[in-house]
């Protein structure tokens, strides 16, 4: 080690900057904090990258798979299906 070092060049922060991501503080109940530890360790992923991938679900509901049966709504379509309410309405 030298005697002397220069940190007049230093910057405070993260050594490598995280592109999309920020660093907070949050305060979490232990219980909730533990269960994600806990299930983290067993899947060998990180309990933040945990947390962070359930709050995303909540955010973006999963697509739906579009089937076979699935048809676009056309004006003849929708049309159709008015009139057939409609005359189910008046008998």
């Amino acid at each position: 080690m030298r005697k002397d070092y220069d940190f007049s060049n230093a910057k405070r922060g993260a050594v490598i900057p995280s592109k999309g991501k920020t660093r907070i503080t949050i305060m979490l109940d232990d219980d909730v904090l533990e269960h994600f530890r806990a299930k983290a360790e067993e899947e060998g992923t990180g309990y933040q990258t945990m947390i962070n991938s359930v709050l995303r679900a909540v955010l973006v509901p999963p697509r739906r798979k579009v089937t076979s049966n699935d048809k676009p709504l056309t004006v003849a379509v929708l049309r159709k299906v008015l009139r057939e309410e409609l005359f189910e309405r008046t008998q």
